[in-house]
């Protein structure tokens, strides 16, 4: 277990990795792009032959707290001036034989919103690589492609009260705290607690209150403005010889934590709150994963707004894989097949067949209506930061069209968004496109075939003229009914608007 942080080591190592200039950047720049992204997949040799024997502050503290490499008590009380080794172990960092042993990584970790961008450093538990085997089931897991997908969804709008559930070493109540006053931080896990607790500290960051317990039992009564959660989501058979990691096992059957949180999260939402989180659903007995999360949502005792994306879907070989090697077993080692074995069983019982894994987004309307209820599979890749402006404007739209009826879109004036592109496909000789496609940069990145008139429309919206002006114009020049392109193009807008290809000037 951690101690407790004391708050003046936690500012003095703060200190000590700014002097030394610890960023990501800076490690990306000494050890190489490709060594960089291999320690992301659990090689580090490349980076330490990178460093050769470079003994600077940078190359010290890369070896010792990313890399997880024992270090010279000497070297690491010259990189860290304020903190020394002593410092590290009384943080419950290191420990001091005739050397100093890592037992934790510190790494720097970048991001960006539209709020703008910074930098924090993350502590949490040794990697399988550092450890050189399979990980404890207490382990706190660091920053990952999960939980960058998750702090990037979060919306970037001021609120009141967040509560961040199953918080491990904090990412998502640090993200949170930039855009609300207060963040609850719960786990199941002391330790994860803890590591929380020294990264609010390592950062400079107040306002956030850890509390210990399993989904909504530290919160009973209480509702916030915002909830986040990359819950223990990962379907994991419920058999004794089966590893069950904390970080990423809920203790539940199939996916069942992920419907908990969904018919939970309303009683815990304020009037107008939003919930975010990451899951895994089963298609099983032939009902598919997003109609089964519909049924949650649907069920829920307190009305919901949903929009739910299904980002992925593996069949159950795949995934058990997936989840195997995630724990530390790889293909070839006593016990992989095993392991994999007792997944497919497990799916089998219940007749699994996929599991998909994407985002939530749950609100309880504030006067109790939900009009919102959307459920799509994107595959595109996402093209990187600003995904939680998106989504907050999202909302927006939808929230301003529920009293905009069609007159009035049609009385509107838009624009399109600047990272929205055309492409345009003829066949050899033809003066006419038989395809005409809308792309979009941002976003979710998606593309959109549309015909001569909703192209027509789009490309005439540069915030000049109304909607319904523009309509009628077009249908002059297709010779077409303008009623009936009114009709067939204002719906198709409304959509338009709500996915980020139009905006309201």
């Amino acid at each position: 277990m951690l101690p407790e942080p004391d708050s003046d080591l936690c500012r003095d190592l703060a200190a000590d990795l700014r002097s030394a200039g610890f960023t990501a950047e800076a490690l990306r720049d000494a050890w190489g792009a490709a060594a960089d992204d291999a320690i992301a997949r659990g090689l580090r040799s490349p980076a330490s032959r990178a460093l050769g024997d470079r003994g600077d502050a940078l190359a010290v503290l890369g070896r010792l707290l990313v890399l997880g490499m024992p270090q010279a008590a000497a070297s690491v009380d010259q990189a860290l001036s304020r903190t020394g080794a002593a410092g590290l172990a009384r943080l419950g960092l290191a420990e001091i034989d005739h050397e100093v042993r890592p037992l934790a990584v510190v790494r720097p970790q970048s991001y960006a919103d539209a709020s703008g961008s910074g930098q924090w450093w993350i502590a949490s538990d040794l990697d399988e690589a550092a450890l050189g085997g399979p990980l404890p089931e207490d382990h706190v897991l660091g920053v990952g492609g999960a939980s960058l997908t998750l702090a990037g969804l979060q919306l970037p709008t001021p609120a009141g009260r967040a509560l961040d559930i199953g918080a491990g070493c904090g990412i998502q109540a640090l993200r949170a705290r930039a855009h609300v006053d207060h963040v609850v931080a719960t786990d199941i896990s002391p330790r994860a607690l803890a590591f929380t607790r020294l990264n609010a500290l390592l950062n400079g960051i107040d306002g956030i209150e850890v509390r210990l317990g399993s989904l909504f039992e530290p919160v009973v009564g209480e509702q916030f403005d915002r909830v986040v959660s990359n819950p223990p989501f990962v379907i994991t058979p419920r058999v004794a010889d089966v590893p069950a990691y904390e970080y990423r096992d809920g203790g539940m059957v199939g996916d069942d934590v992920v419907a908990a949180f969904v018919t939970g999260v309303g009683a815990h939402l304020a009037p107008g709150g939003v919930a975010q989180l990451l899951g895994n659903w089963e298609t099983r007995d032939g009902v598919a994963g997003l109609e089964r999360v519909r049924g949650w949502v649907d069920s829920s005792p307190v009305p919901l707004d949903a929009w739910v994306v299904e980002r992925e879907r593996l069949d159950p070989l795949s995934y058990a894989e997936l989840w195997v090697r995630d724990g530390g077993t790889l293909p070839g080692t006593p016990g992989f097949a095993r392991l994999v074995d007792a997944w497919l069983d497990d799916f089998a019982a219940r007749a699994v067949t996929e599991v998909g894994f994407g985002y939530l987004l749950l609100r309880r309307p504030a006067d109790g209506s939900p009009t919102l209820g959307r459920y799509e599979t994107l595959h595109t890749a996402l093209p990187g930061e600003g995904l939680g402006a998106h989504l907050a404007a999202a909302l927006e739209a939808h929230d301003r069209f529920r009293t905009l009826d069609d007159p009035g879109l049609a009385a509107s004036v838009l624009v399109v968004a600047p990272d929205v592109t055309e492409a345009r496909h003829h066949l050899p000789g033809a003066e006419d496109p038989t395809v005409i496609e809308l792309r979009q940069g941002g976003g979710f990145g998606r593309s959109l075939g549309v015909d001569p008139g909703l192209a027509a429309l789009v490309g005439a919206c540069d915030g000049d003229l109304a909607v319904g002006v523009l309509i009628d114009a077009i249908a002059d020049l297709l010779e077409v009914e303008a009623g009936a392109l009114r009709a067939d193009l204002l719906p198709r807008v409304r959509e338009l608007v709500f996915t980020g290809f139009l905006r309201f000037a």
